[in-house]
């Protein structure tokens, strides 16, 4: 089995910082990718960013430039620093792991989600 553990979220005013957190426990072997992801009411869920094994790191082009995914392989953790949020950026967060299982199984796993809310 495999968790990952969400914490950060909350309410900030526009033009805040939050730093979101997603730690991955369980049956790992090794991580693929680790990220985030987003939904905000009525809307699909869209990727927010993400972290991959050998270092490379996207971005959608929405947040590029005010948010920053960073990871701690030990931990087996990523943390997503939000700066210069505006109201758009209410959603409920997600983070998302795409790993290896020992037993040779590759599956992405969810958190429960974590709510952000911007507003003054």
């Amino acid at each position: 089995q495999v968790q990952l553990v969400e914490s950060g979220g909350g309410l900030v005013q526009p033009g805040g910082s939050l730093r979101l957190s997603c730690a991955a426990s369980g049956s790992i072997s090794s991580i693929n990718r680790m990220g985030w992801y987003r939904q905000a009411p009525g809307k699909q869920r869209e990727l927010v960013a993400v972290s991959f094994s050998g270092g490379r790191t996207d971005y959608a082009d929405s947040v590029k430039d005010r948010f920053t995914i960073s990871r701690d392989n030990a931990k087996n953790t990523v943390y997503l620093q939000m700066n210069s949020l505006n109201p758009e950026d209410t959603a409920v967060y997600y983070c998302y792991a795409l790993l290896w299982q020992f037993g040779g199984r590759l599956n992405d796993h969810w958190g429960q989600g974590t709510q952000v809310t911007v507003s003054s």
